[in-house]
């Protein structure tokens, strides 16, 4: 006797959960910019090149922080790059650049402070 269990097709709806966590409402603002995808590996090189490569010389130089400053500036800085040019989503390219962002603002509070 042959018997077949099926399941029931259950559909869940993955904006109603999403948008309740941070997490959730920045991975939907993420989805929304996939059309800018250009404009944000742009924003991401300007951002890095202006403001965010001179931390460490400004770290190391006035407020003697380590040299690992630098090593933690240049990985965040070549993995932006890295991930941006081998053509990594939107997601990728803004979660690496506001957690490099992120990283570069405890580095300035850790020392300056």
């Amino acid at each position: 006797m042959a018997t077949a269990i099926t399941h029931p097709i259950v559909h869940h709806d993955a904006t109603a959960h999403s948008e309740i966590t941070l997490w959730g409402r920045f991975m939907n603002f993420t989805e929304a910019q996939s059309t800018s995808h250009t404009l944000w590996f742009f924003i991401t090189l300007m951002v890095h090149g202006v403001l965010v490569l001179p931390v460490p010389a400004v770290l190391i130089y006035y407020f003697n922080a380590p040299v690992w400053v630098l090593g933690v500036t240049m990985t965040c800085f070549f993995a932006n790059i890295i991930a941006n040019m081998g053509g990594s989503g939107i997601k990728t390219t803004i979660t690496l650049f506001l957690g490099s962002l992120l990283i570069h603002l405890v580095m300035i509070l850790a020392f300056v402070l």
